[in-house]
């Protein structure tokens, strides 16, 4: 069983910047994929970014987020990260880390469904 537990949301002005944190109660965490997932109220949880280190490093964006969020792990303290700068209005939401041990082909690292480990979720408000 894997526990995730994110921290670090709040409420920012627009233009600020945040950091998410995730840490994960696993036994070898290198060999999960992490993703980082939001969800705006009324609106379905989309993907936002994603971090594998298993077969080679490979980190992944949602168009949305490219060049202001940085997605990085650390294998050694079983935790990911998630930088936001440069927030928008529209980033708010609530945050969900995600893990799950299984590889394919493709763009499922996206997937909602091809994650079975979540967290709680962390609140993510920014203001205009």
């Amino acid at each position: 069983q894997v526990q995730l537990v994110e921290s670090g949301g709040g409420l920012v002005q627009a233009g600020g910047s945040l950091r998410l944190s995730c840490a994960a109660s696993v036994r070898t965490f290198s060999n999960y994929r992490m993703g980082w997932f939001r969800q705006a109220p009324g609106k379905e949880r989309e993907f936002v970014a994603a971090a594998i280190s298993w077969g080679g490093s490979r980190i992944y964006y949602a168009d949305s987020v490219k060049g202001r969020f940085t997605i990085s792990r650390d294998n050694a303290k079983n935790t990911i990260y998630l930088q936001m700068n440069s927030l928008k209005p529209e980033d708010t939401a609530v945050y969900y880390c995600a893990a799950d041990g299984r590889y394919y082909s493709g763009s499922y690292y996206m997937e909602v469904k091809e994650y079975t480990y979540w967290g709680q979720g962390t609140q993510v408000t920014v203001s205009s």
